[in-house]
């Protein structure tokens, strides 16, 4: 792993997809050393119970990570609180914010952040809604995806300049992707179509 860190140098974001054993810590460490440039993230998509979340923090914590991704089920919500509250390290919920009611229960629970996906919320009209209640609530907030095509991608990207973090990769997940609009240069950097509308179109044969 600390050699495809290595081979991303170019890459200023590194996330990494965790569980919850000495395995997973001895990961983070290799990357860490490799690249200690890195903005470096983990995911723990909903994996750790609570006692897990409790060890793995405390073991993280020297890595300077730029945040945990829902360490918890998504119903635990005040557990994600407790988790925060035990660790500097940002927790950021995902699975648990799929609501604006999620965003005023994960903002009293004390979570650092949310991740908002367009395919989880409905629309981009809610999902704005929901990203400025979590703005005035306090949350700092990532932008994901799931599997989406670029349209998916290049409408949520529309919103970037009111969230702190995006993480919009999911036309490079696909090989078959219809579309056209969100692209991304040799450092990941993204760049909006200059179209109207959100900006994506399909691809001409």
């Amino acid at each position: 792993m600390a050699e495809m860190a290595q081979q991303v140098a170019a890459y200023p974001v590194i996330k990494v997809k965790l569980g919850s054993d000495a395995m997973d810590v001895e990961r983070i460490a290799a990357i860490r050393q490799t690249r200690p440039d890195a903005r470096l993230r983990v995911d723990a998509n909903a994996g750790w119970t609570l006692d897990e979340a409790f060890r793995m923090v405390a073991d993280l914590e020297k890595f300077d990570l730029e945040m945990i991704e829902q360490p918890l089920e998504k119903h635990d919500i005040a557990g994600l609180g407790r988790v925060q509250k035990a660790t500097s390290i940002p927790i950021v919920a995902d699975e648990s914010l799929q609501s604006l009611q999620n965003v005023d229960e994960l903002a009293d629970a004390g979570v650092a952040g949310v991740n908002l996906k367009l395919m989880k919320v409905g629309g981009l009209s809610p999902a704005l809604v929901m990203l400025r209640r979590a703005r005035e609530l306090g949350l700092r907030v990532m932008l994901g995806c799931m599997i989406e095509t670029s349209i998916g991608a290049t409408a949520m990207a529309a919103l970037g300049g009111e969230a702190e973090w995006l993480d919009l990769d999911s036309p490079m997940l696909i090989t078959n992707d219809p579309f056209e609009g969100i692209r991304y240069d040799e450092h990941a950097v993204v760049t909006l179509p200059d179209r109207p509308g959100i900006g994506a179109v399909l691809k001409a044969k």
